[in-house]
């Protein structure tokens, strides 16, 4: 078979590891489902080097980033570089997002 599938619906965990679950061997991909108002952790990348891209799913939040309120709504696709502070925080109705990461060079 050259092709894996991995349904994240069954799943009750917060963290979804979805590449892991895969067996991706280069991009590191993981689901998200927040309660309304929860707030992950705040934290950079500098250790792993890796860049990563923020995609809403469902719901809306904030992605705040060195600061900054960046709004997460379906459709918008955000990107932090490795050095970035990050930390999502959901909204009223809940966040579900995905987080596509990968090692700059």
């Amino acid at each position: 078979m050259t092709y894996r599938v991995f349904d994240t619906s069954g799943i009750a965990e917060r963290r979804k590891p979805v590449a892991a679950e895969l067996g991706a061997r280069a991009i590191k991909v993981n689901q998200f489902d927040s309660q309304p108002e929860q707030a992950g952790r705040e934290h950079d990348e500098t250790g792993s080097g890796q860049e990563e891209i923020y995609i809403p799913v469902r719901g809306s939040g904030v992605l705040r980033v060195d600061g900054d309120e960046v709004p997460l709504e379906q459709g918008r696709f955000v990107l932090v570089p490795p050095e970035a502070t990050r930390q999502v925080v959901a909204g009223p109705e809940g966040l579900t997002y995905v987080v596509v990461g990968a090692v700059v060079g």
